[in-house]
């Protein structure tokens, strides 16, 4: 499995027990999605790697406490420490409406409510504090803040995100060029 087929569930943070079980950071509004798993995939260097769950439990809100097949040690736990955990994109909860996930978004076409056609987003940057739509209008790069309130509508059937953008916004990119 490539991290291309995955998306990023969480982190493994911490041992819990000197019997190998270790503590996930689960980077979600709703941890409960997660308790039931069987298998999460662990990266390990380039890898994606599968582990088998014997047990999980939510521990502290966004915490899950697990217990993997063959790491029974502390040893075993301080290897996968650090380590970010993915499942396979099938997975991921079918948001409806004008909820969506970054991802399934990249390629869509951007319409503006003034402007009309701004481009196609080509990433999500959400390295920053404020995610930004990174959008190709044609070679030149538009960012665009990804603000509910500038979201109008996600038309996923004919994969178009629609915009009411701040006046002027996308002028300052296109006179640049």
């Amino acid at each position: 499995m490539r991290k291309e087929q995955c998306f990023y569930v969480g982190k493994i943070t911490k041992k819990h027990s000197y019997k190998g079980e270790v503590v996930i950071y689960l980077d979600t509004d709703e941890p409960h999605l997660y308790k039931n798993m069987e298998s999460i995939f662990v990266a390990l260097g380039t890898n994606l790697v599968p582990f088998f769950l014997e047990k999980s439990n939510l521990h502290k809100g966004n915490h899950l406490r697990v217990k993997f097949d063959d790491i029974d040690t502390e040893q075993d736990a301080d290897a996968i420490i650090g380590s970010e955990v993915y499942l396979p994109l099938e997975m991921l909860p079918k948001l409806e409406g004008d909820k969506f996930y970054y991802h399934e978004i990249i390629g869509f076409k951007v319409e503006d409510t003034s402007k009309g056609y701004v481009g196609i987003i080509k990433h999500i940057n959400d390295a920053a504090s404020q995610p930004l739509i990174e959008i190709d209008n044609n070679g030149t790069e538009i960012m665009i803040p990804l603000v509910d309130d500038f979201i109008k509508k996600v038309d996923r059937k004919n994969a178009t995100f629609f915009v009411d953008l701040p006046e002027g916004l996308i002028d300052l990119y296109l006179e640049q060029s």
